[in-house]
């Protein structure tokens, strides 16, 4: 391979691996490439998270620093349930990464939501002692619904540019 065409794929495979630019640059040649398994931004394919009467529950109240955790607010965001990290890593998504974002899932990687503007978010169960103890289930959840747009409701936050969902309604009864 050329100098020119090695510089050329490097250049591509760092936009790839930035979805904000990719989706805002080259958006549809990404979208074509790595639809999703279900639903479009449009019309999304379901939805997870119950809408909460306050940001925080009595669990994240309780486990805060003197009872104040960072500021929250209740959010409906639209977007594909991802791999954060195979998406950061290898820029995968859609229906074809649908398998191997199950398995990583499954294994603990993060779980991301990926916006139709490229940006992602974090998402996380909201309930801080039943997830610190492994009594929610919304990994399970979102590990079902890999590669699928959906509508996603829970308290957001955002602190030095991260971004993070915290989803409730999936604590084991």
């Amino acid at each position: 391979m050329n100098k020119r065409r090695t510089l050329a794929v490097a250049a591509l495979c760092a936009v790839a691996a930035t979805g904000a630019y990719a989706a805002k640059k080259v958006g549809p040649f990404f979208a074509d490439l790595f639809p999703p398994s279900k639903g479009t931004y449009q019309q999304p394919a379901g939805a997870l998270g119950d809408k909460p009467a306050q940001p925080w529950t009595a669990t994240t109240l309780e486990a805060a620093v003197q009872n104040k955790p960072l500021a929250g607010k209740v959010e409906t965001r639209t977007g594909e349930i991802i791999d954060y990290s195979c998406y950061l890593q290898l820029g995968k998504h859609g229906a074809k990464h649908r398998d191997c974002a199950q398995k990583c899932l499954k294994n603990g990687q993060p779980i991301g939501l990926l916006s139709q503007d490229g940006s992602i978010t974090l998402l996380m169960e909201e309930e801080h002692h039943p997830r610190r103890d492994g009594q929610t289930t919304f990994r399970d959840a979102a590990i079902e619904h890999a590669g699928e747009i959906l509508e996603v409701t829970g308290t957001a936050s955002k602190v030095n540019g991260q971004k993070a969902l915290y989803v409730q309604g999936f604590v084991r009864k």
